[in-house]
């Protein structure tokens, strides 16, 4: 990807587009920052609060805090090179400033307290730089009040405090119970600070703002040496380390759940209701980051995460599985709606997920799939993951009959075949893990049964002999993306129809493209889904089409280069428009880059 961005975009009906944000983070909270300067998201103190800057779902009623120049500008962004400290060049007709933003943290991990620093730097000339804050309302929930504190502005909001520090050459003009604006001047050699900390329910720590000045550069030397710490051989480094580096964004550190994304409700086609709440731990998800991780040898992450998921099933029991689990380990609550405008007037604005209820039987195969993985990469299961492991296997061998609602989370349950494929999956991991003796024997008889039943079951059920592919769900002509995921099923029990699936979800799903649509149909209400298609990158180099799926990376990229984008992947992309949709940053894009590099990597 580029390492520099120079995009100066206008906001559309008060908002960004969502391809313009760039994120900072520090392992428990994300914002998201537009082109202007505005942070118009930010959940504090953790990624699932509610939003203390939430202009992103409505461009009136939001809370935002912004900092730019107070004239016409022009400028570029980027990260520091393997580090999520974000650097932005204003340029007007009177100067040039340089604007430092992070999230800070130090070299032992996260602050006890959140805190959003902004340093801006003098360049040239003279750059008179606006500041706004304005405190959002947890969606007119709550009124925010201000006193002052040791002299600094401090704004409640329900539980959560917020205090704004800076530089004695900070100007405010006005303050209210809402917010304040103010100002600094630049010069060449200037230097300023301005920052923000909070904390709820607990007290506030008031830190010097030299220190917090301090910390901007120890953060960015902690992100270089997590990126130092990881051992990635193959290609595409530069792309890979900038999506390890957004995963991290998505990694909570202090349960080491990992969230699906940083956002709620973003929409998968503008107008549609497809929006929801991704600010939960889904199972599949979280598995396929731990994927991600193990291959890059983020030992430390990738453990975190693994025993969290395993001790969050255990803790509510392998009986009551359920998809998603909230950051802390509890049980994601039923969908209810906001009051708010909704991303340029897409409804409804959501909290909560329904889906953590629904049968999703891929899910089976996730965890003993991963499970294998952080064996193979030299580690040891304990007594009681290795147990579960043994129950998720038999509840899989039990049911996997059932319909379900399958990965893509759908209302209509039916036999789908990726959910069958996964089932396989499970049941094969297993048996390898009891022969290898990392969990107990005593079924494995009964799975390499259940497994060659399932194998019968989709080559009797899920093949079309007319469309050469596995269908969506037994007994249609439908296609699904999805089944790319299922590649090892096809590379053990039929490659050849593997090999010929792939090449029908390229033509119908890609339109002869390899950016990729879900399944057949749904591009009338959605975009293209990028982690669909670094999945059929992925799928093509495990079945030996290597000069295939090298084309499709290179395509993929250069398709993604061209948008000007900060490495910050949504959901979703819109080949139509070029635009991106969907919530942000969203793991399963950026894992699956990962995971196709890896996989490209092999066959080098």
């Amino acid at each position: 990807m580029n390492n520099k961005h120079d995009h100066s975009p206008a906001r559309e009906a008060g908002f960004a587009g969502l391809g313009d944000y760039a994120a900072i983070g520090e392992g428990r909270s994300v914002a998201l920052i537009a082109p202007d300067g505005a942070i118009d998201w930010w959940c504090a103190p953790n990624l699932d609060s509610p939003a203390l800057f939430d202009r992103l779902l409505d461009s009136q009623l939001g809370g935002y805090f912004q900092l730019v120049p107070d004239a016409p500008w022009r400028m570029q962004r980027c990260y520091r090179e393997a580090s999520n400290v974000l650097e932005t060049r204003y340029e007007t007709d009177t100067g040039v400033v340089k604007v430092t933003e992070s999230m800070n943290s130090t070299f032992a991990g996260r602050l006890p307290w959140n805190e959003l620093a902004r340093r801006v730097e003098g360049i040239s000339g003279s750059v008179r730089m606006v500041i706004r804050l304005r405190i959002g309302t947890q969606a007119e929930t709550r009124s925010p009040w201000r006193t002052d504190a040791h002299g600094h502005p401090l704004y409640h909001v329900a539980d959560l405090m917020a205090m704004l520090l800076r530089t004695d050459d900070v100007v405010l003009d006005s303050q209210n119970d809402e917010g304040l604006d103010g100002y600094l001047t630049t010069s060449a050699g200037s230097r300023s600070v301005i920052a923000l900390v909070a904390a709820a329910k607990e007290p506030l720590a008031v830190p010097p703002i030299e220190k917090v000045d301090e910390r901007i550069d120890t953060s960015d030397c902690a992100w270089r040496n997590w990126v130092d710490g990881l051992s990635w051989e193959e290609g595409y480094a530069d792309e890979v380390k900038r999506s390890a580096l957004a995963l991290k964004f998505l990694w909570y550190a202090p349960t080491g759940a990992l969230a699906a994304a940083a956002t709620t409700s973003l929409p998968e086609g503008l107008g549609k209701e497809k929006n929801y709440d991704y600010r939960y731990a889904w199972i599949r998800d979280a598995c396929l980051i731990i994927k991600a991780f193990i291959f890059l040898g983020a030992l430390e992450d990738s453990k975190a995460a693994f025993s969290w998921l395993s001790s969050t099933i255990m803790r509510h029991g392998v009986e009551h599985l359920r998809t998603c689990y909230t950051l802390e380990g509890g049980l994601v609550p039923e969908e209810r709606f906001l009051p708010l405008e909704g991303y340029q007037g897409t409804q409804p604005v959501r909290v909560g997920n329904n889906a953590s209820q629904q049968v999703q039987l891929s899910m089976y195969g996730d965890m003993l799939a991963t499970a294998r993985l952080f064996i193979e990469a030299g580690h040891v299961l304990d007594l009681n993951t290795s147990r579960l492991l043994g129950q998720l296997a038999n509840c899989c061998a039990d049911s996997w009959r059932e319909r379900d609602s399958g990965i893509w989370e759908l209302p209509d349950k039916r036999h789908y075949t990726h959910s069958k494929m996964a089932c396989w999956l499970a049941l094969d991991q297993a048996v390898v893990l009891a022969k290898c003796e990392h969990i107990e024997p005593t079924w494995m008889a009964r799975w390499e049964r259940e497994r060659d039943r399932i194998r019968d079951w989709i080559e009797t059920h899920c093949w079309s002999a007319e469309r050469q592919a596995y269908t969506f769900y037994a007994g249609s002509d439908d296609l699904d993306a999805a089944i790319t995921l299922t590649h090892r099923y096809g590379s053990q029990v039929n490659p050849e129809r593997m090999r010929s699936t792939l090449a029908a979800i390229r033509h119908e799903l890609g339109h002869d493209s390899a950016m990729v649509y879900r399944y057949s149909g749904v591009e009338k209400e959605e975009s293209t889904f990028l982690a669909c298609s670094f999945w059929l990158v992925e799928a093509l180099a495990a079945l030996d089409r290597q000069p295939q799926a090298e084309a499709h990376m290179q395509e993929i990229l250069a398709c993604l280069d061209q948008t000007g984008n900060v490495d910050i992947f949504n959901e979703m992309f819109d080949t139509r428009t070029r635009g991106w949709r969907g919530n942000m940053p969203q793991g399963l894009s950026h894992l699956a880059l990962i995971c196709a590099a890896k996989a490209l990597g092999k066959g080098a």
